[in-house]
């Protein structure tokens, strides 16, 4: 009898598996670096903020393509294609919104945030199986996200709105994607644990 990693199916799992847990590992710390980099330098929209703020959706964009090209085909795969694209176009916005001022910078990122954590989502349902962990946090990040995108919006049409909560989003999907990487590493245990 084939263990569950001997299968042809197991063992695409598998390396799906652990290409995920290095993406959304790399994707988390990184999260948390531009979270840090963000709190000390977003007091003015200046040329630095800009460009942190450009930086960002530019990370989606280019996990979005390494996750692209190492899943299988599928609606998942379409799904991450199109965030990635709508990462790119994001980062291009929020360059020319970042001349405006605060509220529009919170403008275009609530609607990113929106748009992208229904197709994380959408992408993490796809995903639900127990192969990979049935992917907990990617769906309460993904839902958070969209939450969030658009009370972003309505503080950008207040009287102050602040840039603060920008280090607060990155912080929370960095935890997130860190322990989504963490749940498939304890997944993958499990199961090599399992054909002994």
């Amino acid at each position: 009898m084939s263990t569950p990693t001997a299968t042809p199916t197991g063992r695409a799992a598998a390396g799906e598996r652990s290409s995920l847990r290095r993406l959304y590992l790399s994707r988390g710390i990184l999260a948390l670096a531009w979270a840090l980099a963000f709190a000390g330098a977003h007091e003015d929209v200046d040329a630095a903020a800009i460009t942190l703020l450009v930086a960002y959706p530019l990370i989606d964009a280019v996990s979005s393509l390494i996750d692209y090209r190492a899943t299988p085909d599928g609606s998942e795969r379409r799904v991450t294609a199109f965030n990635g694209a709508l990462s790119t176009l994001a980062a291009a916005v929020l360059g020319i919104a970042g001349t405006g001022g605060v509220a529009p910078v919170l403008h275009v990122f609530g609607v990113w945030a929106v748009v992208s954590g229904a197709a994380q989502v959408i992408v993490g349902l796809r995903r639900r199986g127990p192969e990979l962990g049935n992917q907990w946090p990617t769906l309460i990040s993904g839902a958070l996200s969209f939450l969030v995108g658009i009370t972003y919006n309505v503080r950008a049409a207040g009287d102050k709105p602040s840039l603060d909560v920008l280090s607060v989003y990155a912080t929370g999907g960095g935890v997130w994607f860190i322990l989504q990487a963490l749940l498939l590493g304890w997944k993958s245990r499990q199961l090599r644990a399992g054909t002994v």
